[in-house]
């Protein structure tokens, strides 16, 4: 986390462009991307709050036809800390079925900002 600019970690104007359009078209590349949820603390915080979760990463999960490991790359070239994870179809209904706390950000767009 000391690599990472504080100020622009929790900005949404840069972040969530980043992962539904950039970030997106790179995995695109390797296997269609099926849904992108957000969870953990920004999704259980309201857009206008999100400044109260300065310091806090933003947690994703990209779901396509196979999973991918080491995006690391993906995420940490313009200082967004993104803790990615890419996995599959099957795999994401485990974690829909535990949590009830995540947000679809594609394709449909649940985030009211």
């Amino acid at each position: 986390m000391s690599q990472i600019k504080a100020e622009a970690i929790w900005q949404h104007e840069f972040v969530l462009p980043y992962i539904l359009k950039d970030l997106k078209a790179k995995i695109d590349a390797i296997t269609p991307v099926r849904a992108i949820y957000l969870y953990g603390s920004r999704s259980r915080v309201a857009p206008n709050d999100w400044r109260l979760l300065d310091g806090k990463d933003w947690d994703v999960i990209i779901v396509c036809d196979f999973p991918i490991v080491n995006t690391h790359i993906w995420t940490t070239t313009l200082n967004y800390h993104i803790d990615l994870t890419i996995t599959t179809t099957d795999k994401i209904k485990n974690f829909i079925e535990r949590s009830n706390s995540f947000i679809e950000l594609y394709p449909n767009y649940e985030l009211e900002i």
